[in-house]
């Protein structure tokens, strides 16, 4: 049976991901963007089976023909806008069009499990919309996302910097412990067949459940180790404050102010406390062809940097010894 499938803010990376995935296996895509601009948007459009709608997510008519006929959807609100507006028209409409099954991505609101945890602000409008799909009763399965691995960048930019040190070496600074457990995946790589998956087996044995999707449980110390494996150079880790040197948006700041109170010096689980134990088995379940933090920073994260104009990867490699000696003084 070939089906139809709903994706919005489809230039994303965890819709684009999926796409591409929908896509090669024939399914028919109605990807919503709000507008065409980009290599992202430009490459959707062009891949078979691809039909994009342009619209704002706060229009009516346009959610209803949206909708209209499909069997499945992937919704991934952003902050951009009244999330939980959004969200809430975004249910109803599915509900309305007789979507059979609703694969919203969604996060924790850390303040409903603990008093003295405070709410990541960009986290917490996701639980709402989560509440409010689970009261409409639409056949649905949430997934929590782990910290991609494309938020590393050796451009200066908050939290996830891996900055290029004189020596050809790497720090990563940040506010968790060095041996803090947290979740990882490749969302370009992993979210697309792992929500495939989850389509494929359907509503009858997902519907309800969360799923806690990340393919490896890592300490920064344990990332630090991945990367200096992959890069060949050595990488240390140190815990310091999120350091913010560029402009950056006030609720950003303020969902960085929450997050280092709340998973770095409080060491709130990521996910929240209930989801800890599947992590990372279920995932492992639906998609077995993960990549993995090494390989990452091998293949993928100097080709990222390439783009973004830096060019420290064109100096010698560190023979693999001096990178394995290094970090086991420096981490």
């Amino acid at each position: 049976m070939q089906r139809t499938v709903v994706t919005i803010n489809s230039n994303g990376r965890q819709s684009a991901s999926f796409i591409r995935v929908a896509s090669a296996l024939g399914w028919q895509v109605r990807a919503q963007m709000r507008d065409m601009n980009g290599i992202v948007a430009e490459e959707l459009s062009g891949l078979p089976h691809v039909t994009v709608y342009v619209g704002r997510l706060e229009d009516r008519r346009f959610l209803d023909d949206l909708f209209k006929s499909a069997q499945c959807a992937f919704i991934n609100t952003t902050h951009w806008g009244d999330e939980v507006a959004v969200g809430k028209l975004l249910a109803d409409a599915a509900k309305k069009a007789g979507i059979q099954h609703y694969i919203y991505s969604s996060m924790p609101d850390h303040s409903v499990f603990d008093k003295n945890w405070r709410a990541l602000p960009l986290w917490a409008p996701k639980f709402t919309v989560e509440q409010y799909i689970r009261q409409i009763g639409l056949p649905s399965t949430f997934i929590y996302c782990g910290i991609y691995h494309n938020n590393f960048t050796g451009l200066d930019f908050p939290l996830f910097r891996i900055e290029h040190q004189s020596d050809g070496s790497f720090v990563w600074q940040a506010p968790f412990h060095p041996d803090q457990k947290l979740p990882w995946l490749d969302s370009e790589h992993d979210i697309g067949p792992a929500v495939y998956q989850l389509f494929k087996e359907g509503p009858r044995k997902w519907n309800g459940k969360r799923i806690p999707l990340a393919y490896e449980v890592l300490t920064p110390k344990e990332v630090c180790k991945a990367f200096s494996r992959g890069l060949k150079r050595p990488v240390r880790y140190k815990r310091g404050p999120i350091v913010i040197n560029v402009p950056t948006p006030v609720g950003y700041r303020e969902h960085l102010s929450a997050l280092e109170e709340t998973l770095a010096e409080k060491g709130a689980p990521y996910f929240g406390p209930d989801l800890e134990k599947d992590c990372p088995g279920v995932a492992l379940e639906l998609w077995e062809g993960n990549r993995g933090m090494e390989e990452y920073a091998q293949e993928v994260f100097p080709v990222e940097e390439a783009a973004n104009g830096l060019t420290w990867m064109e100096e010698v490699e560190t023979p693999r010894r001096e990178v394995e000696l290094d970090f086991q003084v420096n981490c």
